[in-house]
């Protein structure tokens, strides 16, 4: 652990997370910890308030398809099945995650969500890129990405929504790595930890966020959130 870091580039270091082969208790219980420390950090509401802004001129009535990429055990996509039916909208939920043991486990968890399904699927695939949607949620997922491939996957995303997509990702920060650090002696989980701190310095700047905005031809509509998050919505 670093006492002693410096945010004024992106880390290329790969998070444990990212290896899709981890399976069993060990990340079922990552998952579980990490939905309490985002609710309890606001960070779902993040995404919440992104799509209810997304869909203002969306009429109920009609039906919309929300794809959650990175879905994990689907604990975002419960939340949006929350707020449309508190709403009324018509929804059909689709996540997805390269992660097989992750989706059984969401498809565990969202049985009484009849609108969602989830499937194990590669988003960079040509399968998947051919696939179109209404719109496209990314909570916590691009900052696993280096800069050109994000910005390929993003203009392709572009192409596929009706609506729009709604970033939720980190802001690379020294405060909030050491808040993280501070909030780390309460986890019992050192793939958390470890993941966690790295997350933080693999997240963004605004500059860098408005930089990829100029060259997927968008504009930057970014506003910061509590704790340390970026909101970027993508309207087409």
């Amino acid at each position: 652990m670093d006492y002693f870091i410096s945010t004024k580039y992106r880390t290329d270091k790969e998070e444990l997370m990212d290896d899709f082969s981890i399976g069993g208790e060990l990340l079922r219980d990552t998952l579980d910890k990490l939905e309490k420390i985002n609710r309890w950090l606001g960070g779902n509401k993040v995404t919440i308030t992104g799509l209810k802004k997304m869909l203002e001129k969306h009429p109920k009535e009609q039906q919309v398809t929300i794809v959650d990429i990175g879905c994990g055990h689907g604990d975002i996509l419960r939340d949006v099945a929350k707020f449309g039916r508190e709403e009324g909208y018509s929804m059909k939920l689709v996540g997805i995650d390269a992660n097989p043991t992750a989706i059984e486990y969401a498809k565990t968890l969202s049985k009484d969500f009849l609108e969602l399904s989830f499937e194990t699927e590669d988003i960079f695939s040509e399968a998947f890129q051919k696939r179109e949607f209404d719109v496209v949620l990314a909570t916590l997922f691009l900052h696993h990405f280096k800069e050109e491939p994000l910005t390929r996957f993003l203009e392709n995303t572009i192409k596929q929504v009706r609506i729009g997509i709604v970033i939720n990702d980190l802001h690379r920060h020294k405060l909030a790595y050491y808040l993280f650090m501070a909030l780390s002696l309460f986890i019992k989980n050192t793939m958390i930890i470890e993941d966690g701190l790295t997350s933080v310095l693999r997240g963004f700047k605004r500059k860098e966020i408005t930089e990829m905005a100029k060259k997927i031809n968008v504009q930057p509509e970014i506003s910061w959130k509590w704790a340390f998050r970026y909101l970027w919505m993508i309207r087409v």
